[in-house]
């Protein structure tokens, strides 16, 4: 198995960062987090338009 330590870690950082440049890493990032999110939404069995709702009827919030 492979070890990294943290001079390891950064050394690998910066070479992604030098390579995609940080707009793109921030995009890769931020799909990943949405993909995720509806993984963890999926195994929950909710759906993300779905608001708690009130007893009246009207969404929360």
């Amino acid at each position: 198995m492979i070890r990294l330590g943290p001079a390891e870690l950064v050394i690998v950082l910066v070479i992604v960062v030098l390579l995609f440049g940080p707009g793109r890493i921030s995009n890769v990032l931020g799909e990943l987090g949405k993909g995720l999110r509806s993984f963890k939404d999926a195994l929950s069995g909710e759906k993300p338009d779905e608001a708690p709702q009130t007893e009246q009827g009207k969404r929360v919030e």
